[in-house]
């Protein structure tokens, strides 16, 4: 039972301190959290793409991405592109007040809530860096059924985020009944947008 517990434990954690940051995909989350639409769509898709990209890094997809340069190069062009447009549109947004409502406000149709949240996930190389480079390449220290212990611990982490914060965020929904929060939210995404969209091209 020790020999997966451990390295079980140690791939939540790990797989939480990765997970756990203010970023593209959350802030995503959390407005439609905050808005209560589409949310168990949107965190079953965000945990869902995390456990399949885990579990490739803990297969050995992580090797292979380190030895196709030109593939993070192109990802991190395409992800700060999207992320600058969907800085502008978070922009715009916190400059109308009649977009921002505490509940049931517009999200788009749930089609492209998943299509936005596909895009969030594999558009950003960092989340390829963290799942499958970091996460895959520390998962060599254990063989067997440790090894799948430690992938499961990781993508049980996700899970409980992206759950727990699409609907956890609703205990908020009383701070953002006034649209100075909402503008103050979208201001913020906006530019965690931005900055993300801005090293992806600095560091490409």
């Amino acid at each position: 039972m020790s020999e997966t517990l451990l390295p079980a434990g140690q791939g939540f954690l790990l797989g939480a301190s990765l997970i756990v940051a203010i970023g593209a995909q959350n802030a995503y989350v959390l407005r439609l959290g905050l808005m209560r639409r589409h949310v168990f769509a949107i965190s079953t898709l965000c945990f869902l793409s995390d456990a399949v990209l885990i579990a490739a890094g803990v297969a050995g997809l992580g090797t292979i991405i380190q030895s196709l340069p030109a593939l993070l190069f192109w990802i991190s062009l395409a992800g700060a592109g999207f992320l600058a447009v969907y800085g502008f549109i978070a922009f715009r947004r916190a400059l109308r007040p009649a977009a921002l409502q505490a509940s049931g406000g517009e999200a788009g149709s749930l089609g492209t809530v998943l299509a936005t949240g596909a895009a969030l996930t594999f558009l950003n190389p960092h989340v390829y860096l963290d799942t499958v480079v970091l996460l895959g390449s520390l998962s060599a220290r254990f063989e067997g059924e440790g090894r799948i212990a430690y992938g499961l611990g990781a993508a049980f982490a996700s899970c409980v985020w992206f759950y727990g914060l699409g609907f956890g965020s609703r205990l908020l929904a009383p701070v953002f009944a006034r649209p100075m929060a909402w503008r103050v939210l979208d201001s913020v995404i906006a530019l965690v947008m931005w900055s993300i969209a801005a090293g992806l091209v600095l560091s490409a």
